[in-house]
This record gives C-alpha cells, structure tokens and sequence, in this order.
C-alpha cells in the first residue's frame, strides 16, 4: 500500500540527484576548518540571508541553542512567545544549557508587539531580577499553521530590541517557506534580526542539518557551543553537499506544497465533521479539528489504516504536512481517504 506522508515535513528522503551530489561532495576535518563543502554551505547560507559568517548545525534546536547560548550569560531573561519552539520542543534546553529564564508573551498567531515587550524587559536596574539579554521570534511559527511573520511586525519588535540593547534571535526553520508564501527575499527578514538559523531538513528535502547565520563574533562563539555540544562532525561534508544541493534546487519549489495544503485543506473543508479556517492557510501547514466530540486519535490511526499519516496534536487538533515527498497524485489520494474515513469516525 502507498503512504501518503504528512506527519512532517521532516519526513522527505534525498532523492536519487542528492544522494550522487552526496556521495560525490568533497571533505575534510571540518573541526580543523578543513571540509569544503561545509565551507561552501556555510558561505553560500550566510550570503543568502546577508550575514556575515555561517555555521552547520546537526539539527534546528542545536541552532537555536547555540544561539541563545553564544548571545547570553546564566541568569539572564530571554524573550520568546509561549507556544514558540525554542521554549516548548526542545528538552528543556534553555535552561539546561544556556541558565537562563524565559519572559513568555502571547503572541497573536505566534506574533507579538513591542508593547508586550516592554512590559516584561527587565534593564538590570533592579537586583531582584534577571536582565534580559534575548528576544527570540519563530518563522513561520508551527503551532499557528505556519504563519508567516509580517515584516512591518518584525520590523517593529527589532526596533525595539535595540532600543533597549537587545539581541535578537531568528528561529528561521522554515524560513523560506515564509519567503515564498510572502514573495519576498530571505534578507527582508533577516536584516531585522540578529541571528537566524534556518532548517535544512525540513521543506528543503536534506536529510540531516541546519545553518545559523549571523556575526562573525557570534558565530565563532556558537562554534565553540557546538564543539561543547558534541557537534563537531568532522568529514561532514557529505552532509554539506545536501544541503547545498537543497538550496540550488528546493527553495523555489516550495509554492508547489503551499498549493498542496491548500488543495487538502479545502477538500477537508467540505466534509461535514471538519472544522478548519481556511484564512488559516498560510505556507504548508493544515490544521484542523472533528466535530461532534469526534476522537482526532481514533481519526488519526484509521487514516494511517488506509495509508495516510497525519498527527494528533492536543487539545484535539490533527496536523499534516506537504512537503517535496508528496505529490499531486498523493494529495489526491489523501483527499479520498479523508472522505472515506473523517465522516464515519465515532
């Protein structure tokens, strides 16, 4: 039986032209700066999103974390909105690593406003509490379907970053799927950040990685992170050449999963025991919930019966995802599936 994946985006496998361009990839000790490919993605990564230096990562969450850790001292705040990634999916890590505490906004589709900021920065002038050091925004944000950040908003929350003398951090996983649902260049949002770490992994097809981008300074500290963090991967240059492949050929593909979600998402939306906003659309991301009391669990695992996979998310929401794994014919056999199965759950 076929399987429609939509779990993720991280579920894609190097297709045939990626795994020759990995097998091919020049290598060296990247420990020793050494590896060429790496350098190369590094460079290009840092160029596309107007950085100065690059750094390949195992994964986003080892970005972020060498971010935050590379831009803060134990004990200080950092700012991040409640339902982000880099506070609630990744083990803990800001604390554990990096000894700070969080300041937690709610955001509206993950996005707050300088005025929410302002409540919570504290300026070190009271030695009852931490000094924030940090902000940290999410695009697009996974838990609001993949908003994209508008760039005035973030315009607005780096102004007053600096303002009051604070970094501010990038968590850019899927980054280019904002740029593409958005039509704008990758550099119309990073330019207002400091920091940016974006996923190589995900909608980009590569099999493992991320690249965060950002100061030369900067980055030589998170270098130095990634070492400490067991991330010094040696000939990864075979890794690298993934990346640099994705970059060449996946970027601007990404349109064609935005028109996959939302040809899904509009098939879920005529069946009666769906509820899903269709305003709600906005790159890659479906997310949906069963009327009636309906279990989206139960839902779940009879789809997946039938050779769909989607995941059930509390309190009660079903996920999928499209990514260059899925195609037309896919989506439309996902569509079937959905009919068949989404209106005889009890």
């Amino acid at each position: 039986m076929e399987i429609v994946e939509l779990r993720s985006d991280t579920m894609t496998r190097p297709t045939p032209s990626m795994r020759r361009a990995m097998a091919n990839a020049e290598v060296g000790d990247d420990c020793f700066g050494e590896d060429p490919s790496v350098n190369r993605l590094e460079e290009a990564m840092a160029a596309l999103l107007g950085k100065e230096a690059g750094l390949f990562v195992t994964s986003g969450t080892q970005g972020n974390q060498v971010a935050v850790r590379s831009q803060t001292r134990h004990g200080n705040d950092i700012i991040a909105e409640k339902y982000s990634h880099v506070f609630n999916a990744e083990a803990g890590a800001l604390g554990a690593l990096s000894g700070v505490q969080v300041r937690l906004l709610t955001g509206e589709r993950g996005v707050f406003t300088p005025a929410q900021m302002e409540e919570v920065i504290q300026r070190g002038d009271n030695v009852h509490y931490g000094r924030t050091a940090l902000v940290a925004v999410e695009n697009t944000h996974n838990k609001s379907a993949g908003y994209p950040w508008p760039v005035d908003a973030l315009s607005r929350v780096s102004a007053c970053a600096r303002s009051n003398n604070l970094r501010i951090h990038m968590d850019g996983a899927r980054l280019f799927n904002a740029c593409v649902a958005k039509g704008l260049t990758a550099q119309t949002y990073t330019q207002h950040v400091d920091t940016v770490s974006v996923c190589l992994s995900k909608g980009l097809g590569a099999p493992v990685g991320s690249v965060l981008a950002g100061d030369r300074d900067t980055i030589d500290a998170a270098r130095y992170y990634r070492k400490m963090l067991g991330g010094g991967m040696r000939q990864s240059g075979v890794l690298a050449a993934a990346g640099l492949y994705a970059m060449e050929h996946n970027i601007s593909r990404l349109a064609e999963d935005h028109a996959h979600a939302r040809r899904l998402a509009e098939a879920l939306a005529d069946l009666d025991t769906v509820e899903i906003d269709l305003d709600e659309i906005h790159s890659n991301m479906i997310f949906f919930s069963l009327r009636d009391g309906l279990d989206p669990f139960e839902a779940v695992e009879r789809l997946s019966e039938e050779g769909v996979r989607m995941l059930a998310m509390k309190p009660g929401v079903i996920r999928a995802v499209t990514h260059l794994d899925v195609s037309g014919e896919q989506i439309d056999r996902a569509i079937d599936v959905c009919r068949k199965v989404l209106n005889h759950v009890s």
